[in-house]
């Protein structure tokens, strides 16, 4: 099948959330969007009709997607960020009320309990595995925790059998943020559906993409319900238009962004199947290499890999790593630092008192982060490239 994406054909690149032009065309971007004529086709349709929003191609989006997680519901909105924070407030989470969660993850892991002026607890690291800490979470609960938001780092599940658990010993709820592991799985069960309710996001980095976008899925009717009514404004499913039982947000997602989206997770295995090639390339080629590690995945895993990162051992400081990281984009070489801890955020700072030490597994591991170029028109070549430009840098 053809494949054209304007965003790659005219050299733009998409990486963390910003998107730049390249200076040069033997630049190997960071990330780029797997887009065929299927998908801008689809796209093309909607537009010839009159249903842009809140037509039949939601519902087609919806049903994919919850049979891709095999659960009962799958409720579109905006953006990943969007999904969380529903099923935040559907839960009845809110002030004096604690979740646990990671401090490596992007910030909206975080901001969701914000929202809802609930208090964010973080639980370190596991060096290995890179994701929350079972041992960490259990630590931190207290009689005032209700959920446990794990986050599935780099595409790799969380150790839900450990999860589930603490969760069960202490009765709370578990909220996956799975916005990065579409495609993945844990025992077989598909990441998304590992918890209460999980949550995928569909930036163009991300496995699949629907430009801006996000989804919840649960087999929980009445947190589908909820989140159904509060995405549309309050509405209820049966109800007017004007009519509105409880206060909501605008956070749909239009009929063009789920027909994208409806194309994306028909072609899911073949994306996954491109991804984990890359990545497998990228893990023979730096096997050996004894400057840097790559993340452990646990054998229940199944990953889709959403970025491919690696990290320098300790005798890099942060700031070699920042040189490294400037050299390699000199190059041409797409790069960037996966995640800054959240509780060293400045606003995490002011309103929490967090820092420096707090969490030092977390802290060591942002330090030394490096995601090298991750995309379906990476080659071996193109991986070979990126791997020995990086231990000439690290010599």
């Amino acid at each position: 099948m053809k494949h054209r994406s304007d965003l790659g054909r005219r050299g733009w690149t998409v990486g963390g959330n910003h998107a730049h032009m390249t200076t040069n065309v033997s630049d190997i971007p960071l990330a780029r969007p797997d887009i065929t004529e299927e998908e801008i086709d689809a796209v093309v349709a909607v537009l010839r009709t009159p249903n842009l929003s809140l037509g039949p191609k939601l519902g087609e989006f919806e049903q994919a997607m919850a049979e891709a997680c095999q659960t009962d519901h799958a409720i579109a909105v905006c953006s990943g960020t969007a999904a969380l924070h529903l099923i935040v407030r559907s839960m009845g989470i809110g002030p004096g009320d604690e979740v646990i969660t990671t401090p490596f993850s992007f910030v909206a892991s975080t901001n969701c309990m914000l929202f809802e002026g609930a208090t964010p607890v973080f639980a370190d690291v596991d060096p290995e595995t890179w994701n929350i800490d079972p041992a960490a979470i259990e630590a931190a609960v207290t009689d005032r925790t209700k959920a446990i938001l794990p986050v599935d780092v780099f595409g790799q599940p969380t150790d839900y059998d450990a999860i589930d658990a603490i969760a069960g010993k202490h009765g709370l709820r578990v909220i996956e943020d799975s916005c990065e592991a579409l495609g993945s799985t844990w025992r077989g069960r598909p990441a998304g559906g590992l918890g209460d309710a999980g949550v995928f996001g569909f930036y163009p980095n991300k496995q699949i993409t629907t430009g801006e976008g996000g989804m919840i899925v649960t087999s929980d009717e009445a947190l589908a319900r909820m989140c159904r009514s509060l995405r549309n404004q309050g509405r209820d499913t049966h109800g007017g238009w004007l009519s509105h039982p409880r206060m909501g947000y605008n956070y749909r997602l239009s009929d063009i962004n789920c027909a994208l989206g409806a194309v994306q997770v028909s072609r899911l295995d073949e994306i996954v199947k491109t991804r984990r090639a890359v990545a497998e390339w990228y893990r023979t080629e730096l096997a050996d290499e004894t400057r840097l590690s790559m993340q452990r995945v646990l054998e229940p895993a199944f990953v889709s890999w959403f970025v491919f990162v690696v990290r320098l051992d300790d005798r890099y400081s942060r700031e070699d790593r920042d040189n490294i990281l400037r050299q390699l984009r000199d190059q041409g070489i797409g790069c960037s630092n996966y995640f800054v801890p959240i509780h060293l955020q400045p606003y995490m700072v002011e309103q929490f008192g967090f820092k420096e030490g707090d969490f030092p597994v977390c802290e060591s591991l942002a330090d030394r982060t490096i995601a090298l170029p991750f995309h379906k028109e990476m080659t071996p070549e193109s991986v070979k490239r990126v791997c020995d430009s990086l231990r000439e840098l690290l010599a």
